[in-house]
């Protein structure tokens, strides 16, 4: 018998948002978390703006001891402990160095990269001849599962314990592979998520692709503006968002809080055949995963109330929507209510799956759509298939009972997830 996927924690370091009740304020008020960067317009860079948490030096020893600060350079490595580590608690476990090995627990925890600057400081090291003073924790701070390495000791995870890495589906991946972990029997609980570095070592490769809107330097918080007719590029972030992962039997035992369940989902590529690139979807292997994505669910179209898109405010936004009516054979009024969550925070790589998935299980839970911002005209191409007051424009209470997130990545690759209101 196949076990039901519930989800029992949630952790979030966002743009516009560190901590899980600073994060659902931003995001129910439209808050934007894109700011100007003076170390990108100093190095040349055509956009110069981007989405960072707020991290003071406080907070970081919050979730570090000091001895894993000495050293420390990885900026995404640090949002995925915190937002693990925050998920962890949300759930209801203690975080004891000394507690016992919990062998019914683990973590998929992706990244994209890890340790830009980390990595940058020690080829630097090894140029200059000093090899030794690399440090003990260099290995650990740039290897891709630095992530699930630092969090699954300070968890005492003994289930399995790894990094995935699929570009910008990523978190979503991560949570449909933990969900199937579960589902089959073999874990009890999964922590899943992912997290992105920031900085120009990460972002300046999008800036050479151009990409990158270059518009809006004077007005940071306009930046990002999927679905619009004035969309220009996508605005660069960073962060991290985590998901504890459990199985009813387990959750209703310890009777812990429930935020939603997973009902199914799908992941698959485009191969880069038929207009699949590296860079672009094969727009038939998308509509595939969503339609797969709904069979593994057991649902219908006609039962999505709401869409979180990928929608990165970029060209490829409007056949995105296609590719969603399509699917789901429903459009004009008829459509879903839809989304991004990319207009507040810009797209934060690896982490845009798994921070998009956090915001989209608060939406279940609390019964509201955040508003998609800065789409005050939608593109023409949109409107041509999809009635416009069906995307988001401001925060809307509304009955919700399940919501599709779906993630669509560099290298042609695609995931979708269906989510439930929870009902025993």
């Amino acid at each position: 018998m196949e076990n039901r996927v519930v989800i029992t924690g949630l952790g979030v370091v966002a743009p516009n948002g560190v901590g899980l009740s600073e994060f659902t304020e931003a995001i129910k008020s439209g808050r934007s978390g894109v700011t100007f960067h003076q170390q990108l317009k100093d190095l040349k860079f055509s956009c110069c703006i981007g989405g960072i948490p707020e991290v003071s030096e406080e907070k970081k020893q919050e979730y570090l001891t000091p001895l894993q600060l000495r050293g420390f350079n990885s900026s995404g490595i640090l949002y995925g402990c915190m937002a693990g580590i925050d998920a962890w608690k949300d759930a209801g476990f203690m975080v004891d160095e000394n507690s016992e090995l919990d062998f019914d627990s683990g973590m998929i925890f992706g990244a994209g990269t890890s340790g830009v600057e980390k990595f940058r400081e020690a080829i630097y090291k090894i140029d200059e001849h000093k090899v030794r003073r690399l440090g003990s924790t260099s290995v650990l701070q740039t290897m891709a599962s630095g992530v699930s390495a630092y969090l699954g000791g300070v968890l005492g995870l003994g289930n399995q314990v790894t990094t995935n890495s699929s570009a910008c589906t990523t978190g979503t991946e991560a949570l449909l592979l933990g969900y199937e972990r579960i589902k089959t029997g073999k874990a009890k609980r999964m922590l899943v998520g992912s997290c992105s570095d920031d900085g120009p070592y990460i972002w300046g490769g999008f800036d050479a692709m151009r990409v990158t809107t270059y518009k809006h330097n004077e007005t940071p918080e306009k930046g990002s503006r999927p679905m619009s007719a004035t969309a220009s590029g996508f605005v660069p972030g960073s962060g991290a968002g985590a998901l504890v992962l459990e199985s009813l039997e387990s959750a209703l035992a310890r009777k812990a809080t429930i935020y939603a369940e997973v009902l199914g989902g799908n992941i698959n590529s485009g191969g880069q055949r038929n207009g699949g690139t590296i860079t672009a979807p094969n727009a038939k292997a998308v509509q595939r995963c969503i339609v797969e994505a709904m069979k593994d669910a057991s649902i219908s179209s006609n039962d999505i109330d709401a869409i979180n898109g990928h929608l990165t405010a970029t060209s490829k936004d409007a056949l995105e929507i296609e590719n969603w009516t399509i699917s789901l054979k429903r459009k004009g009024a008829d459509f879903p209510y839809i989304n991004s969550l990319k207009s507040m925070i810009g797209h934060c790589l690896a982490a845009a799956g798994s921070i998009e998935n956090v915001a989209t299980v608060l939406q279940l839970k609390e019964q509201f759509l955040f508003p998609n911002i800065n789409c005050e005209e939608v593109h023409s191409e949109i409107k041509k298939v999809i009635a416009e007051d069906k995307i988001v424009i401001e925060k809307t209470d509304i009955k919700l009972n399940i919501i599709a997130k779906a993630s669509f990545g560099f290298g042609d690759v695609n995931a979708c997830i269906i989510f439930k209101k929870f009902t025993e």
